[in-house]
């Protein structure tokens, strides 16, 4: 006798519009028996809207509902009523387990007390490529032994607040020069040249990690057409083989460019269950939301998707979901201080000089030159706009203030001030586009790190833009605080002292 086809929704991540849930959207989770929603910012309104919401999908999705949320720390925070996280590399540049355990905690606090139980951190990527558009200081650093070390500590104070975590982007995003959300990025590495990098961390983590997310990458020396997202060789042969790994693997989301225009969601749907992931990240209209679950309703039928291999995907998704039921937990005045303290404290110990940087004389006759306007470009949040910059230098006496519309743009001319001292402030992801032809008296990159190599000037790094960087920076600007941090991805351009 056959077995009842599995139910597509129960194997399907979705997005909703909006801050909170309307009655079709309702109807439609309910109807298709959508068992799991992923929330980005523009879902987020009040801390208590946010509650609401979630309350609201786990009474239509039923026992066994996830809810997800990039929640990684620094730029990519979707939840910014929590205290501030400082990004894997910050933590890279402290190099303590104890604190990254701690601060993983912290976060899983604050989405337990959202009614998240399910987030998309942390990224296991080792970032060896300083051309990255997208990864950066999302990653804890170059050195694969020192990323296992961290994300594991991070994981395990998750794990002991409840919420489930998901390491990301198998088999490894850290060596592209490319952005998966605009173009379909390749690396042109071998299995053991992946072995011996990009895979370390996956390696050390797979029997700790209850989530794998993929990334849309081609590795053309495994498989030159698919990317790992789409690819048995990639999933069903080196993660479910070769590392044994038998948690949930979920796309990263079908919807970015680099599946989206050449497979379309609902084709790409049906081959990443065929090649051993368990959820499809299905964004999109509603329409292609049900086109995602009819492609797999029909792939059951025709033979596509074997009943077997859906079934296991149910089943590690049911134990998913029973590890981590996602009831909330309020978080009370005392531990919010408690978190924002420690997040404050991370971020001060994260602080790195590069090059021998010496805060400016107070009387010191400033030129700071930065961007005016930061919007997010849809993976990150907006950065820190003019007045932010303008903010960490409220103790000068005379400083004239630059803005530009595009700080990557920057000629070396821009940078003229007469007999002013030079400050670059860079508040954007991007690279400077003169390749190290830049010249300053003192740079102060607060979210790529990257920067610092494009620029001949000493450097201070925040490797990130939370408030409580910017806080322990004006300390440093101001003589009253140090930059201990140790950069744990090479900045070697020569600075100008």
């Amino acid at each position: 006798m056959n077995s009842a086809p599995i139910e597509p929704g129960r194997l399907v991540m979705v997005d909703i519009e909006g801050t909170s849930l309307d009655a079709a959207t309702a109807a439609f989770l309910r109807r298709e028996r959508i068992r799991a929603v992923c929330l980005f910012r523009r879902n987020l309104g009040s801390e208590a809207e946010i509650r609401q919401l979630t309350t609201e999908l786990r009474q239509a999705m039923g026992e066994g509902a996830l809810i997800a949320m990039d929640q990684e720390g620094g730029s990519v925070a979707r939840a910014t009523c929590l205290p501030a996280a400082p990004a894997a590399m910050a933590l890279g540049a402290i190099g303590d387990e104890r604190l990254a355990e701690q601060v993983g905690a912290a976060v899983a606090r604050g989405l337990r007390h959202l009614g998240v139980n399910w987030n998309f951190a942390p990224v296991v990527d080792v970032n060896n490529n300083p051309a990255n558009p997208v990864i950066a200081e999302r990653s804890f650093g170059s050195d694969p032994q020192a990323v296992a070390r961290l994300a594991g500590a991070w994981m395990r104070g998750a794990a002991r607040e409840g919420v489930a975590c998901c390491v990301k982007h198998f088999p490894g995003h850290g060596d592209t020069h490319v952005d998966s959300h605009h173009a379909l990025p390749r690396v042109d590495k071998s299995l053991p040249a992946l072995r011996a990098l990009e895979l370390v961390p996956f390696v050390a983590l797979a029997a700790h990690a209850p989530a794998v997310m993929t990334a849309h990458i081609v590795y053309p020396q495994l498989d030159a057409e698919r990317p790992a997202t789409l690819s048995p060789v990639l999933l069903d042969g080196v993660l479910r083989g070769e590392l044994a790994y038998d948690g949930v693997v979920i796309t990263d989301a079908l919807m970015m460019k680099a599946v989206h225009e050449r497979w379309g969601p609902a084709r790409a749907a049906v081959m990443a269950l065929a090649a051993g992931a368990d959820m499809p990240l299905a964004q999109g209209s509603r329409d292609e939301q049900r086109a995602v679950l009819a492609a797999i309703d029909a792939a059951q039928r025709d033979g596509g998707l074997g009943h077997a291999r859906l079934a296991r995907s149910a089943a590690r998704l049911d134990a998913l979901a029973a590890r981590h039921p996602g009831a909330m937990r309020d978080l009370s005045a005392a531990q919010r201080a408690d978190d924002e303290a420690l997040m404050a404290q991370a971020h001060a110990r994260a602080l790195t000089a590069v090059g021998a940087p010496e805060p400016p004389p107070r009387d010191a006759r400033l030129c700071v030159l930065t961007q005016g306007l930061v919007p997010s470009n849809g993976v990150s949040e907006a950065g820190v706009d003019a007045s932010a910059v303008r903010a960490l230098f409220a103790g000068f006496r005379d400083v004239r203030f630059v803005e530009v519309d595009d700080l990557a743009a920057i000629t070396p001319e821009d940078l003229g001030a007469g007999d002013r001292r030079i400050v670059l402030v860079g508040n954007t992801r991007a690279r400077y586009a003169q390749g190290g032809r830049l010249a300053a008296d003192l740079h102060l990159p607060l979210w790529n790190p990257f920067q610092v190599l494009d620029v001949a000037a000493p450097a201070v790094v925040t490797w990130g833009f939370a408030a409580p960087a910017l806080q322990a920076l004006r300390a440093w600007l101001e003589g009253r605080g140090s930059a201990p941090g140790r950069a744990p991805v090479a900045l070697a351009q020569p600075h100008r002292a």
